[in-house]
């Protein structure tokens, strides 16, 4: 078993496990830690708890310190810096004509390094402006190009559902959605009604994707025959959410009525041709 606190160096990122050794830690409390990006400060958001070691990937590092008054005034400092290499990182991008757009700028704790945060649409030769921005800077300086939806993370904003973006209020992690969720959700296949404000999928597709898979393994499709209480039919609606069924009789297919799917039972009985020597098979019973 191994004692671990969870840190998170973003408001909205992932949690990274480390030793707390002798400190005596809290939800809420800032720490520094060296991450393989160095001296980092973060915050604690998992109380510190045992684990089984095998849930551990790898060796914890312990956590270094608690941040002090003038750690967090680094912090405070740091972030004005980031604003001023944000305006200047701007200008030398439009004085190369770079074919680019400056998402966000992040200062390392310590200083070591700067993180330029951009989006393109293709591969952009940044090296001359790299150089420009060291001999301004006097330090490590890293562009890391990023998609649009890490760009709505950090930017932040209204979805279409009128309240913040998930993945800048909760989502550690975006999660795998695709154009299937939708269809089977019963959803709209226009973009426009389906895409973020990032232009991607919506991630709440996927919120409820598990549900509904389970409703329709247990729910017939339309094209399916079914016996009613009233005789043979055809599927031609489904409601998935409230399991009611419009079904067409064999008979008359005007006369479309509604079931619950509880009211309905499968029929196989002339799907597949039957062998010599053995009688057709009945109907299923109502």
């Amino acid at each position: 078993m191994a004692e671990i606190i969870g840190v998170r160096f973003k408001s909205v990122g992932k949690v990274y496990y480390f030793e707390p050794g002798a400190l005596d830690l809290s939800l809420g409390d800032q720490v520094i830690v060296e991450t393989s990006r160095g001296t980092e400060c973060g915050t604690v958001v998992i109380a510190p708890k045992t684990i089984p070691d095998e849930e551990l990937t790898k060796p914890l590092k312990r956590v270094t310190r608690k941040a002090t008054p003038e750690d967090l005034k680094r912090i405070q400092d740091n972030h004005e810096k980031e604003k001023q290499a944000f305006q200047l990182c701007s200008q030398k991008i439009a004085k190369h004509k770079l074919d680019m757009k400056l998402v966000d700028v992040e200062f390392t704790f310590d200083n070591n390094k700067i993180l330029f945060y951009f989006t393109a649409d293709g591969r952009v030769d940044f090296r001359e402006l790299v150089k420009d921005l060291a001999s301004v800077f006097r330090t490590r300086i890293e562009l890391r190009q990023i998609g649009v939806r890490d760009e709505a993370k950090m930017k932040g904003g209204l979805g279409i559902c009128g309240r913040p973006f998930c993945c800048s209020t909760f989502l550690g992690e975006f999660q795998p959605v695709s154009i299937k969720m939708a269809k089977e959700q019963g959803l709209s296949l226009n973009p426009t009604k389906i895409s973020g404000t990032c232009g991607r999928l919506m991630c709440c597709l996927k919120y409820e994707q598990e549900a509904y898979e389970d409703l329709l393994r247990t729910t017939p499709k339309v094209g399916a025959q079914v016996r009613t209480k009233d005789g043979r039919g055809t599927v031609i609606e489904v409601n998935l959410l409230t399991g009611m069924l419009k079904v067409a009789p064999e008979k008359d297919q005007a006369a479309a009525k509604y079931y619950h799917k509880s009211e309905v039972r499968p029929f196989h009985g002339e799907e597949r041709p039957q062998k010599e020597g053995k009688k057709e098979a009945d109907s299923p019973e109502e």
